[in-house]
């Protein structure tokens, strides 16, 4: 049964929820309803923000406020907010999983939030698709979900019956998203401009650290990649980081691309960044001098790099993250 007249857009509380973000999604989108009384056009449809619940382990989800609902009414969309824990295990996701398969099933939009994406992955849905979640997440995720494609540069995907963010405050930029599918561009736009929060737009790689893979168990390639920390990728050729590996350079890039996911250029282009990355946060320094300290002799190639890596030119991220 379809909600008559209304929108609704379920939160579904599974253990652990932040409840921060739900309680920010229901008032984001007080606000919002504000904003589109204002811009109201006679076909728009109100936007109800509902929590759903988990009773029995044997049963299903069901509604926990809004009377106005009809019982027996199924939600335009269910959100899986963020957890204040470590991402829920396959079998406490286990009693979910039927119910929003079905859900899906009956075209409803499901969307999660920072770690919500491995209750979402439990239910097999995300399979080939590409996906969002928290940027520390990515190795844990990809390790229990290896038919899915993960791009934590991004700060939300929207595959249209499936959305998902990255961190745990990113439910803003979902609920903006939301509000632009329902609601339109202009109430959007105003709710975010009101709110002082920026619209979607962003992307999580503004803000993410470099977090290279370090429990792969291959000795040698992690002693390597203790060596470019402690040396700050200052000499990268592949015959210096071969001998420090104590193998055959042809061996050393197998191991090392197997080991980390990445090649050795790549790597040490992500170690220099994020070490540009904390002196543009943190002092005035000039960017040529940082490029020549993060071991880069041209300004511009380091700023093309940075740019790449980043999405923000050291321009750019410097004014959007210096204190002052």
């Amino acid at each position: 049964m379809e909600n008559a007249g209304r929108t609704e857009i379920a939160i579904l509380l599974y253990p652990h929820a932040q409840q921060a973000a739900v309680l920010g999604f229901i008032d984001l989108f007080a606000f919002a309803e504000k904003v589109r009384q204002r811009h109201a056009k006679p076909t728009e449809r109100p936007v109800s923000v509902t929590r759903w619940q988990l009773l029995d382990d044997a049963g299903t989800p069901v509604r926990l406020d809004d009377d106005a609902l009809p019982p027996a009414s199924t939600p335009d969309v269910i959100v899986l907010p963020p957890s204040l824990e470590e991402p829920i295990s396959s079998q406490h996701a286990q009693p979910y999983v039927p119910w929003l398969c079905a859900q899906h099933q009956r075209k409803v939009t499901l969307a999660s939030v920072c770690a919500g994406a491995f209750l979402l992955g439990e239910t097999g849905l995300l399979a080939g698709r590409t996906i969002t979640t928290h940027w520390q997440y990515a190795e844990a995720f990809n390790r229990r979900f290896t038919g899915v494609r993960l791009d934590v540069d991004q700060l939300i995907i929207d595959d249209d019956d499936i959305l998902t963010a990255g961190g745990a405050m990113a439910w803003v930029d979902l609920g903006l998203r939301l509000v632009d599918r329902y609601y339109g561009a202009a109430v959007m736009i105003e709710t975010a401009q009101m709110l002082l929060v920026d619209p979607p737009g962003r992307q999580q790689r503004f803000y993410s650290a470099f977090s290279p893979r370090l429990a792969h168990g291959d000795a040698a390639v992690l002693n390597v990649q203790h060596w470019l920390q402690e040396t700050g990728a200052k000499e990268i050729s592949l015959a210096i980081l071969a001998k420090q590996a104590g193998m055959e350079e042809r061996t050393f890039l197998r191991r090392f691309q197997k080991a980390t996911g990445m090649t050795t250029t790549e790597y040490c282009q992500r170690l220099r960044v994020g070490r540009a990355r904390e002196m543009l946060q943190t002092s005035r320094v000039p960017l040529d001098r940082i490029a020549w300290d993060v071991g880069y002799s041209d300004t511009s190639a380091f700023r093309k790099v940075f740019t790449r890596i980043v999405g923000l030119t050291p321009g750019e991220y410097r004014r959007r993250f210096h204190p002052d």
